[in-house]
């Protein structure tokens, strides 16, 4: 029997600094698991360890050192750089494991811990339970004269850059381009700018003066508002909003209307079909996908196949099933045939190469599907889950059979935090609206009760 998975959600562990389960002590006690874990064999053992900009990073990443140097894995430290850098870094350097410090898109009060096996790709959910049993049994250490070592890695930046350059298409430039980059801040503060400039573009970079609390402050994927600013301040051609750590993406036209990651999924779909690269017949996306993607794919004779919501499950049905593109409409972007993970900055190089190719503006080109109306909203909660109350399963099987045949109805609870998610779609606006609102109330009064009983 499979142990139970409690420290980690659908993206590694997360939680508030400081408090658990984002503790030193979590921390060293993981790196001494994971350590243990992945030392097999008669060779030296290695882990690459990288991280975001966050203030807590510094209390992280020597606990998680400490553990890993006392299992007898050495650590290759690269500072801060995108989530796929790190998973692009462990496959190079031949190491056991990749481990990336980050809370993604979260404020920096969050921080997280994200774990990539030797081959690059997120570790399954039956080995992060492996990795919690033995963190809970203590693992049996190594030896005095069988500590690893700590050292750093200079050149990871420059590494990460070449790779990233080698997607775009050979003999093209981004010449006559001018690109407003947000880094949020973040771990592509440095690496996502230099990109597009030796590409030829003519760069305004924003959000790259991370000061360790900065992150994702009113900036980067999820604060898209400040992008579209920037884009009509600056008159620029294209603007590409990252998160924390920089695995998603979220784009701007010239005119400052956002481009989500359906839309973005769906042009990539579509030039690579064009193309003949594109693998699977059909990309993979999430339950949140707008049904308007699945039905513009379909009028390409492509298929959208969907999964749980969480990159690592995208990634998952891809190597099951042989596709090499899938994402999120949050912005997570897997192109596998580059890439193991999400990476925000190789999906904005495949949309900046669609418009190099066909000459057209993004207001054109990047609006390739007519979404549905769809209205997300989340619900905080304390303690148990108000959706398990009589109350809430009785709103949302109302609410099912208004929305019938004309549109489609989502309720989940969130991976990394304790929030409910409300989505609702269809053809009529105002209904999904009123759906979405009245579900909300409804969730808000249960999980006050439910506090209330706790008390």
């Amino acid at each position: 029997m499979t142990p139970v998975r409690r420290l980690f959600g659908t993206d590694g562990i997360r939680g508030t600094a400081n408090t658990e389960p984002m503790t030193a002590e979590i921390a060293l006690s993981l790196g001494q698991a994971a350590g243990c874990y992945f030392t097999r064999g008669n060779h030296r053992h290695r882990v690459v360890i990288g991280k975001d900009t966050r203030l807590s990073g510094y209390m992280i990443e020597p606990a998680l050192v400490a553990g890993f140097v006392g299992a007898g894995m050495d650590v290759v430290m690269v500072g801060p750089l995108p989530t796929p850098a790190i998973a692009m870094i462990t496959r190079s350097l031949r190491a056991d494991l990749g481990v990336m410090i980050s809370a993604s898109h979260n404020p920096f009060e969050d921080n997280g811990i994200k774990l990539f096996g030797p081959d690059g790709f997120k570790l399954s959910d039956e080995t992060e339970a492996e990795l919690e049993a033995m963190m809970s049994q203590g693992p049996q250490l190594a030896p005095p004269a069988r500590l690893g070592r700590a050292s750093r890695l200079n050149d990871a930046a420059g590494r990460y850059i070449e790779v990233s350059k080698a997607t775009f298409p050979r003999g093209k430039r981004l010449d006559g381009l001018k690109i407003v980059v947000d880094c949020a801040n973040g771990a592509a503060y440095k690496v996502a700018p230099t990109v597009l400039w030796e590409l030829g573009a003519d760069v305004i970079a924003v959000g790259v003066s991370p000061n360790g609390t900065n992150i994702n402050d009113g900036c980067g994927s999820t604060f898209p508002k400040f992008l579209s600013s920037e884009v009509r301040r600056h008159g620029a051609h294209l603007g590409l909003a990252l998160d924390g750590d920089a695995d998603r993406l979220i784009l701007s036209d010239e005119n400052g209307t956002i481009v989500d990651g359906d839309q973005v999924l769906g042009l990539i779909a579509r030039s690579w079909s064009r193309a003949g690269t594109l693998a699977g017949g059909g990309v993979v996306a999430t339950v949140m996908s707008n049904l308007g993607l699945e039905r513009f794919l379909a009028a390409q004779a492509l298929q959208l196949h969907r999964t749980a919501v969480g990159d690592r499950y995208v990634v998952e049905k891809m190597r099951a099933e042989g596709f090499n593109v899938g994402g999120e409409q949050s912005g997570h972007m897997i192109l596998s045939d580059y890439a193991t993970t999400g990476d925000g900055l190789l999906a904005a190089l495949q949309v900046l190469a669609v418009l190099v190719e066909e000459g057209r503006p993004a207001s054109e080109a990047c609006r390739v599907f007519e979404a549905l109306p769809q209205v997300l909203k989340s619900v905080r909660f304390s303690g148990a889950s108000p959706l398990d109350t009589a109350r809430v399963r009785g709103a949302v099987a109302q609410a099912e059979a208004d929305l019938s045949a004309t549109g489609r109805l989502l309720i989940r609870k969130s991976g990394t935090e304790p929030v409910v998610r409300v989505m609702a779609e269809g053809e009529d606006a105002g209904l999904v609206g009123r759906i979405v609102d009245g579900l909300v109330a409804e969730i808000t009064a249960a999980a006050q009760l439910v506090e209330q009983a706790a008390e």
